[in-house]
């Protein structure tokens, strides 16, 4: 599943990409269909994001509201668009692009009242302007969950996702089983920050790096799969070299070095 800083970069391209203009919208599949034709030639106010959840606005009253899911995918084309490929929920044509919009978890057309419902269930967003790390410790502070948990919980956190709760806990030398009512305020504050940086970064590059380019000798833009993480998938901790511990936790697969996470 997408982690908030793909949601994120989708919300920026999509918004300049198609902000302002009277759009074609269509839903090649027809579950979508009766929506798409209340909006179809009618232009398109903003894109935004919360977390994994997509928000494109229209109106008050008209937002599609998108969540990916596990299969969800976005493709974008210069126009004119190619004919729809697999069953596509939705196809959006602006003036030079369009998109299609394949297999995800939730596309549906909302008010101003559902988008505050939905964002009332989720947790503080990182990569929101005025988000609220206060908000975040209070949950924390006072639940006995793992961190590990804790940090997969969208209504806690919105938009981590298993590979940055896996390297923010790495790169923190913190256990992913140490209860969150044992962290220490001064622990928090840096794992919120550290939370910041990687996400605003995954949103620049359009990929989740957590290693320092610098110390690896290439530009972040240039480095491969397997040299952009620290010890997600890896079997040796790049610290210790000790054997990377692998298990379930919030059923995902978390990995961590248990000597230098303690």
């Amino acid at each position: 599943m997408p982690e908030g800083h793909t949601i994120h970069r989708l919300a920026r391209d999509h918004g300049k990409w198609f902000a302002g203009q009277q759009m074609g919208v269509a839903s090649p599949q027809g579950r979508f269909a009766a929506e798409a034709k209340r909006l179809d030639g009618k232009t398109l106010q903003d894109v935004t994001a919360h977390g994994k959840h997509l928000f494109y606005h229209w109106s008050p009253r008209q937002i599609i509201h998108v969540h990916l899911g596990l299969y969800g995918k976005f493709r974008v084309h210069k126009n004119p668009a190619p004919e729809p490929r697999g069953a596509v929920r939705l196809r959006m044509i602006g003036q030079q692009r369009a998109f299609d919009l394949n297999g995800p978890n939730r596309c549906e057309l909302i008010g101003k009242g559902k988008l505050l419902e939905i964002r009332s269930r989720l947790g503080e967003d990182p990569l929101r302007e005025h988000a609220c790390p206060e908000t975040v410790w209070q949950r924390i502070e006072r639940s006995r969950a793992p961190l590990g948990t804790l940090l997969l919980n969208q209504t806690v956190i919105a938009g981590v996702g298993n590979v940055y709760r896996a390297e923010i806990l790495f790169l923190l030398g913190i256990h992913p089983e140490r209860p969150g009512n044992e962290l220490q305020r001064d622990d928090f504050d840096d794992l919120w920050q550290l939370t910041v940086d990687l996400l605003n970064i995954g949103v620049r590059y359009n990929r989740i790096i957590t290693v320092d380019a610098k110390r690896i000798g290439k530009p972040a833009s240039r480095l491969n799969s397997g040299e952009r993480l620290n010890i997600y998938k890896k079997t040796k901790c790049p610290r210790c070299n000790r054997r990377v511990r692998t298990w379930e936790l919030a059923n995902r697969k978390m990995y961590a070095c248990e000597k230098c996470q303690t």
